[in-house]
C-alpha cells in the first residue's frame, strides 16, 4: 500500500469530553482511533462535571459528528441571555448591570453531553481501565508507542500509532514530560458547585421563589456579583439548577490527581452559613437544598508556546488549562478536536508534521487570548486586583466596569477557523436530512450539489 493511501492511527490518552471529541474528529478524517481511559466504565452521572455551556460553533461541530444531530438540542436547554447582576448582601437586594439577549449558547449537564458523544462512537473505540504510563517515539519519528496499565489485571499493554493525542486534562502527565517546570497557576479562589434536582418537586417554595426572583431562568445565564465574590446559575434539562459560587481563599493542599477537593459535612455547613451573609434568600435555599455539593480548586497556567512535537499533540485542558469564567474549557476542547481532524484530513498521514503545525498555528493564538481573558474576567468578578485597575465594587460599578463583565467580549468568540468553514454548509445538509427521507436519490443528489455550490 502506498503511504498516501495508508490509514493513519491515533492513540488518544484521556477519555473525557476532549478525548471523545478527538476520536470523533479523527474518525471523520479517516483515521483509526484508540482511546485509553483510566476509569473502568463510561460516566453515567459524574457530579464533578456539573453543568457547562456550548457556544454556537461548538454546537455545530458536535452536531456534525452525530448521526442524529437534533439529539444535541434534545439534551440541552437554550441560553439566549447573558445577565450580570449586583447583589447587596446586607440589604438582600440585587439589580441588573448588563444584559445580552443574543447569547445563543446551550446549557448541558456534563454527563449528558459525555453520553451523547460516547454512544455515537464505534464500539471498542474506548479501552476502559487503562492508566497511561509512558510513551516513546521511534528513532525515525514515524511511530509512537504508548504504555498503559490495565487496572483489573495489572498487565502492561503497549499500543502503537502514527500520532499520540494528549487529552489527559489540566494535570496532563504528557504535557509535564515536555514542560517539567511548567506549573498550574492558582487563581486565588475555589468554586463550590452543585446541581439541584427539582424534578420531583417542581412546585416547591424554593423553586417558585427562585423563578420569581429570576424570571428568565430556563433561558438565562445569571451572574450575581457580591463583595469580592460572584456566583453563576442556570437551568439544565430535566428540571435541574446548576450553580457555582466562587470563594477567595488561600490555595488548598490537593491530594491525588484531581482539582476536586473532598469536602466534609462541617465544610458544607459553614458554606451554607456563609451563603446567607452574601446572597439573596432565594439563591441561598437552592444552595442549601443541593445534595452533595463539591469544591473545585480553580487553576489555569501561563499559555504555552508549543503544543505539538513530531507526532505528539496536546488538546483541551492539557494544552490550555483555563479558569471557567468565559465558558471556554469544553468549547476550546471541541474546537481543538475539530481543527486537528480537519488538518490531518487535509495533509494526510505522510504529511502529519505539516498538519500539526497548521493545528498549532490555528489554535495557539486563539486559546492564548481566551485563557488570559478568562483569567482577567475572573479576577474582575472576584474583586481581585489587576495591574491596570482597582478591584471591582459591583454596588458602585461604572458603565465601563459593566462593559468588561460581558461574555461577548471574549476574543475570537464569533470567529470560525477557515479550515472549519465546511461546518456551515454541513449544517444546511443537516437541515435537509428530514426532507431526504421522502425523496429519491436523484432528487437528494441535486440538493447536495446545490448546497455545496
Amino acid at each position: 500500500m502506498k503511504e498516501a493511501e495508508r490509514k493513519g492511527k491515533a492513540v488518544v490518552v484521556g477519555g473525557s469530553i476532549a478525548g471523545l471529541s478527538c476520536a470523533h474528529a479523527l474518525i471523520a478524517a479517516g483515521w483509526g482511533v484508540v482511546v485509553l481511559e483510566k476509569t473502568s466504565c463510561p460516566a453515567t452521572g459524574c457530579a464533578t462535571g456539573a453543568g457547562l455551556g456550548l457556544d454556537p460553533l461548538a454546537q455545530k461541530v458536535i452536531k456534525s459528528w452525530l448521526d442524529e444531530p437534533h439529539a444535541l438540542d434534545l439534551t440541552t436547554l437554550p441560553l439566549t441571555i447573558d445577565q450580570n447582576e449586583a447583589t447587596d448582601g446586607e440589604k438582600k437586594i440585587n439589580w441588573m448591570l448588563t444584559r445580552d439577549e443574543s447569547f445563543n449558547f446551550r446549557a448541558a449537564l456534563w454527563s449528558d453531553l459525555y453520553g451523547l458523544l460516547y454512544k455515537a462512537l464505534p464500539p471498542e473505540t474506548v479501552r476502559w481501565g487503562q492508566t497511561f504510563l509512558s510513551f516513546c517515539v521511534s528513532d525515525d519519528g514515524n511511530c509512537v508507542r504508548v504504555k498503559a496499565k490495565a487496572s483489573q489485571s495489572g498487565e502492561i499493554v503497549e499500543v502503537a500509532g502514527d500520532l499520540l493525542v494528549a487529552a489527559d486534562g489540566c494535570l496532563s502527565s504528557i504535557r509535564q514530560s515536555f514542560f517539567p517546570e511548567h506549573k498550574l497557576r492558582y487563581s486565588g479562589y475555589c468554586a463550590w458547585r452543585g446541581v439541584l434536582d427539582f424534578s420531583e418537586n417542581e412546585d416547591s417554595d424554593t423553586v417558585l421563589a427562585l423563578k420569581k426572583a429570576f424570571p428568565d431562568l430556563g433561558k438565562c445565564l445569571y451572574f450575581d456579583l457580591g463583595s469580592r465574590t460572584h456566583s453563576v446559575f442556570y437551568e439544565l434539562l430535566n428540571k435541574r439548577i446548576n450553580w457555582i459560587w466562587y470563594v477567595n481563599q488561600p490555595e488548598p493542599q490537593l491530594t491525588g490527581n484531581s482539582v476536586t477537593m473532598k469536602v466534609s459535612s462541617d465544610m458544607i455547613a459553614k458554606m451554607h452559613e456563609a451563603a446567607e451573609e452574601v446572597w439573596l434568600p432565594e439563591l441561598v435555599k437552592v444552595i442549601q437544598e443541593t445534595k452533595d455539593p463539591f469544591l473545585n480548586v480553580i487553576y489555569d497556567c501561563e499559555p504555552l508556546g508549543q503544543i505539538v512535537w513530531q507526532n505528539v499533540v496536546l488538546v483541551g485542558d492539557a494544552a490550555h488549562p483555563t479558569t471557567p469564567h468565559g465558558l471556554r474549557s469544553t468549547n476550546m476542547s471541541v474546537l481543538d478536536a475539530a481543527v486537528l481532524g480537519k488538518c490531518l484530513e487535509k495533509w494526510g498521514v505522510e504529511n502529519r508534521t505539516s498538519a500539526l503545525q497548521e493545528y498549532q498555528s490555528t489554535r495557539l493564538p486563539v486559546t492564548t487570548e481566551q485563557v488570559l481573558f478568562s483569567r482577567r474576567l475572573g479576577r474582575i468578578k472576584q474583586g481581585l486586583r489587576l495591574p491596570d485597575r482597582q478591584p471591582l465594587d459591583p454596588i458602585a460599578a461604572s458603565r465601563e466596569d459593566c462593559e468588561e463583565l460581558q461574555q461577548k467580549k471574549m476574543p475570537f468568540l464569533s470567529d470560525t477557523p477557515s479550515i472549519l468553514s465546511h461546518i456551515k454548509q454541513l449544517q444546511k445538509l443537516i437541515c435537509y436530512s428530514s426532507i431526504s427521507k421522502t425523496l429519491d436519490l436523484k432528487h437528494l443528489y441535486v440538493i447536495v450539489v446545490l448546497v455545496w455550490v
